[in-house]
């Protein structure tokens, strides 16, 4: 149970809660802070603006693959989004929007980068190190996100490369793609996006598949004058709007967490869309998945099929064997020569903290406890790491609704906790191991119930474990109930330690 306990003088604090990024998560975190009647609130920010992943990703036709009305704040409905789905920019002006309405950007230190962070058991802060010199707060939120830092595959050769390379997340417009023969490495959301949008521009597209995705249609239309007004002026046909494409979402997870067997009816719209796009029988083979739908990530889209028929496209399903100075190289021995090779990679979703380093109340480092896999209670708190928050950690992704609706989920469980710890003024709040660890037992086994372990390989899993430690088991209606529970005896407060 929560209860006071005897404390050192309190250390010159530069806010009582620093919280690192400004995207959905960072802001969400702050604006219900605020909310709360928390004013002692420093945001931390890497960029010069404020957007997070959708302020970093800017290539050719980013968009989010969640309908615009389900893809925001439920406190900040849009009746002017555009379109079904929302592009990069719109989100981004939408994230801008929100930072100015609530006014979060007083608060905020930008183009500052954290390096690391540790916990002061003398003085029951954490010292927070950044670019730009150390800071003191006594709790510490991230607001981070798994998809902040690009993954680049190690393949042989790589640094030998004399062309251009770079990730899809960061995206150098600088480089001019007409008429390059450019290679295209991976076949996951991103790459779906922006290959569409260069394959009239370059004059020879490469595109090395691993494994197929499953694709199912997009369907994406703009949103007429009168729908707009419609929203605007009868906001609850909007709020109506955004329940129905939650619950339709909601029923993906039967297929994902309760029986994959229920994935056969997404397999049938998928396979359909493959047949309706794609006329050549080798190719559609070669674009045809082996796995069960939804052990990865499911993309949409209707122009994905299209740009691979291209007559300046190919798709290369072998093996890549090397990197060459001049190209790559596969395994049936044969020289793609290229001049530019883009990564459309994803990103380290489960290295959460990436270079970053956290320290505990005995010294450990974050990134060492989750040496074998990364874990949380509610995927909110850690043990060992007192004051210390994350919003979107470790198990809280979702595989077929909005993250938007977890993050205020989550945001609202962390709330609560530093609700209880000014009611009974305690200095420091930390999850009890023994209660983090039967949280995540069941969360383990419910997990092998999923789609996610049927067989394949994928950015879920934890490299070195083969645990699933990026997603939710359940219904994301089932994390709201479970966030918002808020049980002090699950808790310790510890004073001088």
């Amino acid at each position: 149970m929560i209860k006071q306990q005897r404390h050192n003088p309190l250390t010159a604090l530069d806010a009582e809660i620093i919280i690192v990024g400004t995207g959905f998560a960072g802001q969400c975190m702050a604006i219900k802070l605020r909310e709360a009647g928390f004013e002692s609130v420093l945001m931390l920010e890497r960029g010069a603006t404020v957007g997070g992943t959708w302020r970093d990703n800017h290539y050719p036709g980013a968009a989010c693959d969640i309908p615009s009305h389900l893809y925001s704040f439920s406190f900040k409905l849009n009746p002017d989004w555009s379109r079904s789905y929302p592009g990069q920019a719109e989100i981004l002006a939408y994230l801008r929007s929100s930072a100015e309405q609530y006014g979060l950007i007083e608060r905020i230190r930008f183009n500052t980068v954290v390096k690391g962070a540790a916990f002061d058991a003398a003085a029951l802060t954490w010292r927070v190190d950044t670019d730009r010199g150390s800071l003191r707060c006594r709790f510490l939120i991230l607001g981070t996100g798994g998809l902040s830092e690009p993954a680049v595959p190690t393949l042989p050769g790589l640094e030998s490369f004399q062309g251009h390379t770079f990730h899809s997340a960061r995206w150098d417009h600088g480089y001019e793609l007409e008429g390059k023969r450019v290679a295209v490495i991976g076949t996951g959301a991103s790459a779906i996006q922006f290959v569409p949008r260069i394959g009239a521009r370059v004059g020879r597209l490469s595109v090395f598949q691993r494994t197929p995705p499953w694709i199912v249609p997009r369907e994406d239309r703009p949103f007429t004058p009168l729908r707009k007004a419609l929203y605007r002026h009868l906001p609850g046909v909007m709020r109506l709007q955004r329940w129905g494409i939650h619950w339709l979402n909601e029923l993906q997870a039967l297929g994902t967490v309760v029986d994959p067997k229920y994935m056969a009816i997404g397999e049938k719209i998928a396979l359909r869309h493959l047949h309706k796009q794609v006329a050549d029988p080798a190719l559609r083979a070669r674009l045809t998945p082996s796995y069960v739908m939804g052990c990865k990530r499911i993309l949409i889209s209707d122009d994905w099929y299209p740009a691979l028929q291209r007559s300046n496209t190919e798709l290369v399903s072998e093996a890549i064997k090397r990197v060459t100075p001049n190209g790559v190289l596969t395994a049936d021995g044969r020289q793609h020569t290229v001049d530019a090779i883009i990564f459309g990679t994803g990103f380290q979703a489960t290295e959460a903290l990436g270079k970053l380093s956290l320290r505990g109340r005995l010294g450990q480092d974050l990134n060492e406890v989750w040496a074998h896999g990364a874990e949380a209670y509610v995927g909110a708190r850690v043990s060992g790491f007192p004051n210390l928050f994350l919003i979107t950690g470790p198990n809280t992704g979702l595989g077929h609704n909005s993250m938007v609706f977890i993050i205020e989920a989550n945001v609202a469980h962390i709330v609560g906790a530093l609700q209880a710890a000014r009611h009974n003024d305690a200095q420091v709040v930390e999850v009890k191991r023994e209660v983090q660890a039967h949280y995540n037992r069941r969360l383990q086994q419910r997990l092998q119930k999923s789609v996610w372990v049927t067989g394949c390989k994928s950015w879920y899993q934890d490299k070195r474990s083969g645990k699933v430690t990026t997603l939710w088991p359940g219904f994301s209606t089932q994390y709201w109930a479970r966030a918002h529970r808020f049980d002090a005896d699950d808790y310790l407060v510890l004073g001088n330690v």
